[in-house]
């Protein structure tokens, strides 16, 4: 986590909080292992050097590799300019709301997801748990992406580039077709970047039944990722709080320049104009509205745990509704820009080779790693390009893994600090043993057949896994907890309650469209595919496996919470739902909030 120290003795940055939220009741904390005292917690915590760096940190964790793919990729599939519609629905209706949310929690108990949801809701403690999980499972697989782009990086300086010509020996030469397209051809065949991404870079085998063995070259490439991850993060605040100055704001150099220089191409123009312009029908799949509210969780990152991570960081009274918004913004613009490059790049690849532009544009890591490197073939200094490319996407996806493995190293910490560090000695030492685990556990990624099971995870973690876990997290927050205290949090932090908006957001709009998504979600679920291969039944239900591994720990919490407390079950219910975080109250109304059962508004 990008945080400083330097303030960490400095009373004024601590005390609004001494007196303002008290911990477990003494029936409680008999019943649960021995904690460090809450004031000492309080005293140890650190905070940002400036606020700056958390806005540049969540920034960098929020846009990251999927604003590059997935949503112009989802905009090309859901009718264009149409898709901005229910996209910007989703982000004022559920992002920002919930965002906010995550940095008032975050903020306001000073802790990490884990012990911040087992205060606020004990019933649903696993919410925590389950963040850290889901967190921990993508950092595994993540970093085979920026493996790859570091892959691309370094053959980006051979000349010709490597994926441009079908005279390689990974080439097959009845399929392949290099930059000189024919104008009357056929899209049957394969390209030669296509080619070199499947045969190259992936060697792929024809399913995942058959993994292959490790490929150590490209091993080699995710361990370098690993190891540029650690070095900016073993420091914690004196390394990684300077470092997102660069990563997070470099990108923005990059898709400018590329915006520039592709705007000028030729075709680029049929590209933009399929982008943008609206396909009205596709406004009433209800498939275009859940994919628009996917890309909101997942670009925003909310059910991650990071969010409340990094704000718990802050300080106490930090306007979290000016940095939400800040991010949701920044976030979203990000996408729209991403999207004009690469679909002006689309446009001028179908101009090149004669191609309509539907017959280009593809989703996944293909549209980054097969369509663009064709598109930077074929440009003037296209070494130069190409390399200043896949850096980018190099600063896009570490800036995501710092919060991702932060959120692991910090749970640690809080849990099991003391007994950890009596062995590691060191924090540095901490945060190297999640890498090591982390890189071992992406080994799987890079084997022949590691695409499939790449493809597997991401589908099952990032959508399913998510969806569930927002929603139980929504749940706890704002029907268990009660709108009431979380406005009163709000208001002992910034001075006022959030407005109305805000309000109704959490009490009906946000779970409402919650459970329309899980719904949605069940009905419409389909095999996962990776192009046109279909996976076998077991490895289906080793995806579904793999979404348990983070939700299991919801009703395994609740389950636990209510076995270890007295009385009937009723009561033992009731007692699990009552929150333990206690407010100093001012008024009569705080006092009506504070004792009220209803999540109103």
């Amino acid at each position: 986590m990008e945080v400083s120290r330097e303030h960490e003795g400095e009373d004024h940055a601590l005390k609004p909080l001494d007196h303002t939220m008290m911990y477990a009741k003494e029936t409680r904390e008999a019943q649960q292992p021995q904690q460090p005292p809450p004031q000492q917690q309080q005293q140890q915590r650190a905070t940002w050097s400036g606020q700056l760096e958390f806005i540049l940190a969540t920034v960098g964790y929020a846009v990251g590799l999927g604003n590059v793919w997935r949503f112009p990729y989802l905009c090309y599939i859901s009718g264009g300019g149409a898709f901005l519609i229910p996209y910007f629905i989703m982000v004022f209706i559920c992002g920002v709301p919930l965002l906010y949310m995550e940095f008032a929690i975050g903020q306001y108990t000073r802790l990490g997801p884990v012990h911040a949801f087992a205060k606020i809701c004990p019933l649903f403690k696993g919410v925590g748990l389950a963040t850290v999980i889901i967190s921990f499972v993508l950092s595994t697989y993540y970093m085979v992406l920026i493996g790859w782009a570091l892959y691309y990086l370094f053959h980006s300086f051979e000349s010709p580039l490597p994926w441009t010509s079908c005279n390689s020996t990974w080439n097959t030469d009845t399929n392949c077709f290099g930059g000189f397209f024919p104008r009357n051809g056929t899209n049957s065949r394969s390209s030669a970047s296509q080619q070199f991404f499947d045969h190259k870079l992936l060697n792929q085998t024809d399913g995942i039944e058959d993994a292959g063995g490790v490929q150590w070259e490209l091993c080699g490439y995710l361990a370098l990722a690993w190891v540029i991850v650690y070095s900016c993060i073993f420091k914690g605040v004196k390394s990684t709080g300077k470092v997102v100055y660069f990563t997070a704001l470099f990108p923005y150099v990059l898709l400018f320049a590329l915006l520039v220089n592709n705007v000028r191409l030729p075709g680029a123009e049929d590209g933009i104009l399929y982008f943008v312009t609206p396909v009205w029908s596709k406004l009433f799949e209800v498939k275009v509205w859940v994919n628009a509210a996917a890309q909101v969780f997942n670009s925003l990152g909310v059910g991650f745990g990071c969010m409340v991570s990094m704000a718990s960081y802050s300080r106490y009274n930090n306007n979290v509704l000016r940095d939400a918004l800040l991010v949701a913004g920044i976030n979203s613009f990000t996408s729209i820009l991403a999207g004009f490059v690469v679909f002006s790049a689309i446009g001028y690849v179908a101009h090149t080779y004669n191609l309509p532009v539907d017959n280009i544009a593809t989703g996944g890591p293909g549209l980054v790693f097969v369509v663009y490197p064709d598109v930077l073939s074929t440009m003037p200094l296209s070494q130069l390009w190409s390399a200043l490319f896949f850096f980018m996407l190099l600063c896009l996806g570490l800036d995501s893994e710092f919060a991702n493995v932060e959120v692991s190293v910090t749970f640690i910490k809080d849990e099991f600090g003391p007994q950890v560090l009596r062995y590691l000695k060191r924090e540095e030492l901490l945060t190297l043993a999640v890498c090591v685990v982390c890189f071992i556990l992406g080994i799987p990624h890079v084997t022949r057949g590691g695409i499939y099971i790449f493809q597997l995870m991401d589908h099952y973690t990032a959508v399913e896994s998510l969806m569930v876990l927002a929603s139980c997290e929504v749940i706890a927050v704002c029907w268990i907890f009660g709108v009431p205290k979380l406005s009163l949090m709000i208001k002992k932090m910034l001075g006022k309650a959030p407005h109305i908006y805000f309000r109704l957001s959490w009490l009906l709009l946000c779970p409402a469209l919650m459970l329309v998504i899980m719904v949605s979600s069940v009905a419409q679920h389909t095999s996962t595919r990776y192009g046109m291969y279909t996976y076998p039944v077991w490895a289906e239900v080793l995806g579904w496996g793999i979404a348990l591994v983070s939700v299991v720990w919801i009703p395994v919490g609740a389950i636990h919470e209510i076995c270890h407390l007295k009385g009937s079950f009723l009561q033992r219910l009731k007692t699990a739902s009552t929150s333990t975080v206690e407010f100093e109250v001012d008024s009569e109304s705080e006092k009506r909030n504070l004792h009220s059962t209803q999540p109103g508004v």
